[in-house]
């Protein structure tokens, strides 16, 4: 450690904000889990999932504006694409996104003892790893799932971490896919600030204010569904217009890669 980086700001975080955030995270999994006993929709879960997420947000003294959220239907059914720069991402559109949705999350989280049953209780759907046929099959899943009962999913199509440039990455098609395959609108949403709140590589959470910016919801219903990747593109220039970021350029190599795995969505 940097003796430059042993600050009061620093062992504060460290001290207080980093057990304080452990505890909370610890009783509200807790309290979550137990409801999740009774409540097999996953609402209530999510409803405590939005309190944690507040309260990390309080401990960690981040402040977030919003903008945008009128354009949201109150009990409407989306798709939300979102940027991912920090691990404080996810609290922050738990705890200011106005409905309930679900993550698409890896299948590697649904394998592990205790959090595995309690995803799959909460209603969060796991996506399959270099596993195309696994992933259309997820997709098409969580298609049904959001057209049965009406409940918004939220991904991070970059799958995975902005890198350090800050330039937004290639998107997955899986976010698109599955928009057009339920045909709800799908939603891009921009979190601006996040890199100074907690930094990739860092364990060091700082208070701050940061904005979540809420796009236009885009119609996909009588969409064709070839017309997804057009999609995905379309998506990712509104998202790096919300948050500001740069589009990262691909070389001709990345971009095959890509390609072949476009619906390999994760996180």
């Amino acid at each position: 450690m940097a003796k430059d980086r042993i600050t009061p700001a620093y062992l504060y975080a460290m001290t207080v904000k980093a057990p304080l955030i452990c505890l909370s995270t610890i009783v509200m999994g807790s309290i979550s889990f137990c409801c999740s006993l009774f409540d097999k929709t996953g609402n209530t879960q999510h409803n405590v999932a939005r309190a944690w997420a507040r309260q990390l947000l309080t401990i960690g003294g981040v402040r977030v504006k919003t903008d945008g959220l009128e354009k949201l239907e109150p009990g409407g059914a989306y798709v939300f694409v979102s940027n991912h720069v920090s691990f404080m991402d996810t609290p922050v559109l738990i705890a200011n996104i106005p409905v309930q949705f679900r993550f698409l999350a890896k299948q590697g989280l649904f394998q592990i003892p205790f959090l595995g049953n309690h995803l799959h209780r909460a209603g969060h759907v796991p996506i399959p790893r270099d596993d195309v046929r696994g992933t259309l099959k997820a997709l098409t899943y969580a298609a049904e799932v959001v057209q049965r009962k009406r409940v918004c999913l939220l991904i991070f199509p970059e799958g995975g971490r902005t890198q350090e440039d800050m330039a937004l990455q290639e998107f997955k098609d899986g976010a698109a896919y599955l928009a057009v395959k339920s045909g709800v609108p799908v939603v891009p949403v921009g979190l601006v600030g996040m890199e100074q709140i907690l930094p990739m590589g860092s364990g060091e959470v700082r208070g701050g204010d940061v904005v979540m910016r809420v796009g236009t919801p885009i119609p996909t219903a009588g969409m064709a569904l070839k017309e997804h990747k057009a999609l995905t593109q379309r998506l990712r220039v509104e998202v790096a217009a919300l948050s500001g970021q740069p589009l990262r350029d691909l070389s001709p190599v990345e971009s095959v890669n890509q390609n072949k795995t476009a619906v390999a969505v994760t996180d």
